[in-house]
């Protein structure tokens, strides 16, 4: 599968809708013109409609995730912008939020879209398509996806500013308040020391997605163009209303892409 990223099932490991903040990632969905209105909601908007055909997978097994995207006129979309690389970037989180994963779907043919998926947990999950048709401004759209076992909901992780991740650490600084955009900055460690050759992932040196708790609204996240290759990477981010938030931070380093989480709680 193409490149993607799986944060980890499980809190000690310790990634919102989409955004993955990539830098100049203003082309991306709905990061522009919304005034800090949450994106992702909808399964539909704007003319544009999620389809899924897979609205149910087994736990454990690995199985072809399928959509299609409806214009307008009732008919699958074919032409899509190229954004960071790619025409869609996909988020599927569990709706408790401790599970994330960044992917890229294939086209497979008359507007049909796949991407191979392995849930090892059953439970409610959240999938996000993050798109531009072309001539159009970008959108993020949200369909459930419910995955069948035994299911053992989890308690999202408590607030912190440090998130290790194999051998990184990842440290945060900055708040989210609504009503306004604040500046996030996450900077990389490793075993103690910055880390200062951070490699580009998708056209940037850092990928924020943040999502609220609860209705999972994924939120806008603008990455600061001058942000180099570590250790610190800055974000602009702006929440609708209190709550409480999880924050996914694709980074890239030493050829393999990795995925800090971070629970943060605005007032």
């Amino acid at each position: 599968m193409n490149e993607t990223t799986h944060a980890g099932h499980h809190a000690h490991h310790g990634h919102a809708a989409a955004h993955h903040a990539h830098a100049g990632h203003d082309a991306h969905a709905g990061h522009h013109g919304h005034g800090g209105a949450p994106e992702g909601l909808q399964i539909s908007k704007d003319g544009y409609t999620f389809a899924p055909e897979t609205a149910r997978l087994t736990a454990g097994g690995t199985a072809d995730y399928r959509f299609r995207i409806l214009g307008p006129d009732g008919a699958a979309v074919t032409s899509l912008a190229e954004v960071h690389g790619k025409r869609i970037h996909l988020i599927v989180v569990r709706r408790d939020l401790t599970g994330f994963w960044h992917l890229h779907p294939v086209e497979t043919g008359d507007g049909t879209w796949s991407v191979p998926l392995e849930l090892a947990e059953a439970g409610q999950y959240r999938v996000f398509i993050d798109f531009q048709p072309e001539g159009a401004a970008g959108l993020t759209l949200g369909a459930d996806l419910a995955v069948a076992g035994d299911y053992q909901p989890r308690a999202v992780p408590e607030a912190a500013a440090v998130s290790a991740v194999d051998g990184y650490e990842v440290v945060l600084d900055g708040e989210l308040q609504p009503g306004q955009a604040h500046r996030l900055t996450l900077a990389v460690h490793r075993d103690g020391v910055p880390v200062t050759d951070l490699e580009p992932y998708l056209g940037a040196y850092g990928h924020l997605v943040a999502l609220r708790l609860g209705d999972l609204a994924y939120l806008h996240v603008h990455p600061e163009d001058a942000t180099g290759p570590g250790p610190e990477i800055g974000f602009h981010a702006a929440v609708p209303g209190p709550g409480t938030y999880r924050l996914f931070l694709d980074f890239k380093h030493a050829g393999k892409v990795r995925t800090a989480q971070f629970t943060v709680v605005a007032a």
